[in-house]
């Protein structure tokens, strides 16, 4: 990259190339970047309006990169979208909580859902953006406030949250954009944050790894099934991680990469 930097977004453009954004080195960062995995380069594209770091970037229906909140001078509301046809940012409506650590979802029905994180406390409060109107509406509050956790969009189109910092390390529920409703699912067997949540081709949900309530690095692996709103115990991983990445390949197998465990990782495992 053209840059350094850490606890920035990476969003694979309908083009292809992926935009990375944001994050910190020794200063909040704004540059942004392209790749383009034809030539295997790195080209600088526009520079954000509001630079930042624990922020989410979604890409929306329209091609166009929505990011959303983090910390930069303080914890904020902004929003701000990325136009791939132009290379530039231009500033979006704010939302009415300022918050980092959250998640964002692209829902089935095009909207964002921006659930939890953190502001001065464990957030429970939810949000909605239509960008067919460029407008927030608030939605119905979690049953936990939570932050560093997950959100998985599922088959069936309700979001999973699991996992978090907050009011229940091991909670998750479900979220159904057709009622804006919460409800509580099956906790997970070992509660967890800074893990990672994949949605497998069965549709089952794999979390892997983070952090446990006394600070402990954890193997652990377990898996949902919304059929049955249970959690069940799996192999462990090979090597203890948190903060990794999971990424599911074109094979079905999922593979884990680098962490954190008092080091930095370089190792890799698939299951």
């Amino acid at each position: 990259m053209n840059y350094r930097r850490s606890q920035h977004t990476a969003s694979v453009l309908t083009s292809g190339k992926v935009l990375v954004a944001g994050g910190v080195d020794t200063y909040f960062l704004n540059s942004s970047e392209l790749y383009d995995p034809s030539t295997g380069t790195w080209t600088s594209t526009g520079q954000m309006i509001f630079g930042g770091c624990r922020y989410t970037a979604s890409v929306l229906t329209n091609g166009k990169v929505l990011a959303v909140g983090g910390q930069g001078i303080g914890t904020i509301n902004n929003a701000q979208l990325y136009d791939p046809l132009t290379g530039t940012w231009t500033a979006a409506a704010n939302m009415t909580t300022p918050r980092y650590y959250h998640t964002a979802s692209v829902l089935t029905n095009g909207t964002v859902l921006i659930a939890g994180g953190y502001s001065y406390g464990y957030l429970n409060s939810s949000e909605l953006y239509d960008p067919s109107t460029g407008t927030w509406a608030n939605s119905s509050n979690m049953n936990y406030a939570r932050s560093q956790h997950t959100a998985s969009v599922l088959t069936n189109g309700k979001v999973l949250v699991a996992g978090g910092l907050g009011d229940s390390l091991s909670s998750s529920e479900l979220y159904d954009s057709s009622t804006e409703i919460w409800t509580t699912t099956g906790s997970m067997n070992i509660g967890r944050y800074y893990h990672t949540a994949t949605v497998l081709t069965d549709g089952k949900v794999l979390a892997v790894g983070g952090f446990n309530g006394s600070d402990f690095f954890i193997d652990s692996a377990e898996l949902y099934d919304p059929s049955t709103g249970n959690w069940t115990i799996i192999d462990s991983m090979n090597n203890q991680r948190s903060q990794h990445t999971a990424s599911v390949l074109v094979n079905g197998q999922v593979l884990v990469t680098g962490g954190y465990i008092y080091h930095i990782l370089s190792s890799s495992e698939a299951y």
